[in-house]
């Protein structure tokens, strides 16, 4: 059951800090437990290198090596390992999608992918590590599982049930400066979106970084008196089909809103199932066509539209398109 805290204040403890805690009694319970990382120790802190000193064997630097970082973590599985592997998620998913595709999914191994600082929240690296293309290709994959985080309770809640569990698991999570939305009591059901805020005149289906921002567009428009749904759609692939038909045929209008493009993220997701079995009115925020840049956090989420006041004038525009 979703405990929700939300009130706009940041997490009291780091996300990294939160995993590195999480990760280690995950190595300590269980054996098989076994981390990878290309060459980005440093993003989980001094406290990640600490578990390595620990688990010399268990907590592995492959380098800048993605690719074969996937292969040895995939031969890893056929022993019996549960391997969890972390890089950025511009290079965990293009420059090993091959490995991830043949070596993980086809040979029906077992892989938890960490792909951190998705899309925006690469700021200054620029255009060529934002990943606003890592949903549409992981969710081609068949029978993977994707995932984009929230905050630290939802990343280590989760992560700690998959990494028993058989497959493919995407995450894609941010490393710093995430507002708190759940409590350390709530449990995730895979494949089932969670409600944050009632309304009847539109939804937001957000996920990841946007899901905040979308509960601040919901609360601008509460002052103008429109009632806005906001849904966590945390499990884009499988896609809570149910909820979304839900919101849909309850509010008549969806916004979808994602750190991703357009094409082949959440909001494509949303809208191929509503074509095929209740057309409504959809708007999709994300990114279309256009590569990332250099820039502040502010100054991205300005120019690709991930701000409150953005989302809700999208919100206003699908209520407008509304059916009678």
């Amino acid at each position: 059951m979703a405990k929700i805290i939300y009130n706009g204040e940041y997490e009291k403890k780091a996300i990294t800090d939160q995993f590195v805690e999480n990760l280690g009694g995950m190595l300590e319970k269980d054996p098989d437990v076994i981390y990878l990382d290309a060459d980005l120790m440093f993003a989980f802190g001094a406290g990640l290198w600490d578990l390595g000193d620990k688990y010399p064997e268990r907590v592995i630097r492959c380098g800048i090596a993605e690719a074969n970082m996937v292969g040895t973590a995939a031969a890893m599985s056929v022993m019996g390992m549960k391997p969890i592997i972390h890089s950025f998620a511009s290079f965990i998913t293009r420059r090993a999608f091959d490995q991830i595709f043949l070596s993980g999914a086809y040979g029906r191994k077992t892989l938890n992918i960490i792909g951190s600082e998705p899309g925006y929240k690469q700021t200054y690296w620029g255009g060529t590590h934002m990943a606003f293309e890592d949903i549409a290709m992981m969710r081609t994959v068949p029978n993977a599982h994707i995932f984009d985080i929230v905050d630290g309770v939802q990343f280590n809640k989760l992560i700690s049930k998959t990494v028993d569990m058989k497959g493919i698991y995407y995450y894609r999570t941010p490393l710093a400066d995430n507002i708190a939305v759940y409590d350390e009591d709530t449990e995730f059901e895979i494949g089932k979106g969670i409600v944050l805020r009632e309304g009847n005149d539109a939804s937001i289906i957000a996920c990841g970084r946007l899901v905040t921002i979308s509960l601040q567009a919901a609360e601008l428009l509460e002052e103008e008196g429109i009632h806005v749904r906001v849904v966590d759609m945390f499990t884009i692939k499988p896609l809570d089909e149910a909820l979304v038909l839900k919101c849909a045929q309850e509010t008549g209008a969806i916004v979808t809103a994602e750190n991703h493009s357009v094409y082949g993220g959440l909001g494509a997701a949303v809208a191929e199932f509503l074509g095929e079995n209740d057309p409504t009115v959809v708007e999709r925020i994300g990114t279309r066509d256009e590569f990332g840049e250099v820039g502040s956090e502010a100054y991205l989420r300005e120019r690709f539209g991930f701000t409150p006041e953005k989302i809700a004038e999208r919100v206003k525009e699908a209520i407008a398109k509304k059916k009678d």
